[in-house]
């Protein structure tokens, strides 16, 4: 049994004394709620008749207790409010003793609790609730960390990254500032997908569970079906589900989803991770530039009110038009040199000047994208998009129209990280199998994020696709830049941490 702390002792004897008092310190009835905090603090001093008779619950954030009247903070999910209990108000003459035994010494900060009364305010002009009757809700049994407040600057004991990120619930509680993030977060989604309904395209599901992974070039987590008896892969995509709907029809369709790729943690990395892909026929990798442009800056609008975000010493602005370089023409003003034309020990030859490490399983595309991702992207930090890559790089995207050995594809980039990833969908089934067949050598060459052979896939274009445009746009990083978060840790509830060691 875990070894229990002083504080915790205490507790779990105040509960048993609450439950001895014939007092549930957790009642099934329900509390029904007429107002929030923010709704007492925004509409009291307009209609302060309506705020006569109210209940309210949260939980119990600080007391100032003076003789037979205290001071309280009720916490909600709207904010803080100040409540005032009497004694003589609270209990009736037969059971004064109630208020010094229950409310004075065994109430506790994090506990539960909800009121009914009055609201009115103070000679020094707060706004507060004059309790007249008071329920414990829920008991804490835990204590909550110290924060400590002087001059109305709060010096937050629970700042740990390791803790607050295992404990997100007391993070949430005594950081309530966190709170927002996520709120924004949902309005991210919430707007693009109003976004993509009004321009009538459908929202799907598609299989986590895979007989094959594709659709992306990573590493994926294995699992295994006991009654199928086969191997099943949690998908690192969902772009070849998508694809096979396109071919079966539908004239536009996106899926906000949780994919998983079985790579590195770091502050821009989570294993598990939100994208939402959207495929539309009949379009190119122009078309959805365009349309990245104008979803991305309504987002901004929607969570900011301006197309400018300031994330940490850059404000950047998502107005329209981007920035557009292809790949090549980055690399070559960042760093001076041509690699348009370099075969693969050119290349080789060139991530050994510019002190890039590689290996033998990178083939021609790979040491591009190096060369790119090291010199490049980081100095990119207005949103821009970057064109036209290299055909090695991008097995499904279609072949350039004019340029040989280049797909049309795009990456948007800002704050020097990528958001999104876009092509002109290769339809072409011939081609499309040699694609696959060129990553399965790169695969026996020690390749673990080559992409597999989906035969399937390939049979579903071979019906014929026609021409579309996919986008895949990460949710996790976009809300980064939104949000003005450091760490992709801060940006989701419950990012993966290592094993806990429980005392």
């Amino acid at each position: 049994m875990m070894e229990l702390s002083e504080q915790e002792q205490i507790r779990r004897q105040s509960l048993a004394e609450i439950r001895q008092m014939g007092i549930n310190p957790y009642p099934a009835a329900r509390f029904p709620v007429t107002e929030n905090a923010a709704q007492i603090l925004a509409g009291f001093d307009s209609t302060p008749d309506k705020f006569q008779d109210i209940s309210c619950a949260g939980r119990l954030m600080t007391r100032r207790i003076m003789g037979k009247a205290s001071f309280a903070e009720l916490m909600d999910h709207t904010g803080r409010i100040q409540i005032y209990v009497n004694r003589d108000e609270l209990c009736p003459e037969e059971n004064k003793e109630f208020y010094n035994t229950f409310f004075k010494r065994l109430l506790d900060l994090g506990d539960i609790i909800g009121v009914k009364g009055e609201v009115f305010r103070t000679q020094v002009g707060e706004l507060t609730i004059k309790v007249k009757e008071l329920t414990l809700l829920s008991k804490s049994v835990r204590p909550l960390p110290v924060v400590k407040e002087k001059d109305g600057v709060v010096y937050d004991a629970f700042t740990d990254p390791d803790q607050r990120y295992r404990q997100r619930y007391l993070d949430l509680i005594v950081n309530p500032q966190v709170r927002e993030v996520f709120v924004k977060r949902a309005k991210i989604v919430s707007t693009m997908r109003e976004y993509l309904d009004a321009k009538g395209y459908l929202e799907v599901e598609t299989p986590v569970l895979q007989p094959i992974h594709g659709g992306a070039a990573a590493r994926p987590f294995k699992t295994h079906h006991n009654t199928l008896d086969t191997e099943l892969f949690l998908r690192i995509a969902n772009e070849l589900y998508l694809k096979r709907l396109i071919v079966g029809g539908f004239e536009g369709v996106y899926e906000f989803s949780k994919d998983f790729r079985n790579e590195g943690m770091d502050r821009f990395h989570n294993p598990e991770f939100t994208q939402v892909e959207l495929y539309v026929p009949y379009m190119d990798y122009f078309w959805m530039m365009d349309l990245v442009e104008e979803m991305v800056e309504k987002v901004t609008l929607a969570l900011h009110g301006t197309t400018r975000v300031q994330v940490g010493e850059n404000q950047i602005d998502f107005k329209r038009p981007w920035k557009r370089y292809t790949m090549f023409a980055a690399i070559q003003e960042f760093t001076g040199i041509d690699v348009s034309q370099m075969d693969e020990n050119q290349l080789l030859e060139t991530c050994r000047k510019l002190h890039i490490n590689t290996d033998k399983s990178m083939g021609k595309g790979k040491l591009i994208d190096e060369i790119f991702g090291e010199t490049c992207e980081s100095k990119l930090i207005q949103p821009t998009f970057i064109m036209d890559y290299p055909v090695e790089m991008s097995p499904l995207a279609k072949k350039h129209r004019s340029v040989p050995g280049l797909v049309e594809r795009f990456e948007g980039i800002c704050n020097g990280k990528e958001i999104c990833n876009a092509y002109s969908e290769l339809n072409d089934p011939i081609d499309q199998r040699e694609r696959f067949e060129e990553q399965l050598l790169l695969a026996q060459r020690g390749d673990e994020e080559a992409m597999a052979l989906d035969e399937d896939f390939l049979r579903a274009i071979e019906y014929g696709m026609p021409p579309t445009s996919g986008l895949g746009i990460g949710i996790d990083r976009l809300a980064m830049i939104m949000t003005n978060s450091q760490s992709i840790q801060d940006v989701i509830f419950f990012p993966q941490m290592r094993p806990e060691k429980i005392k």
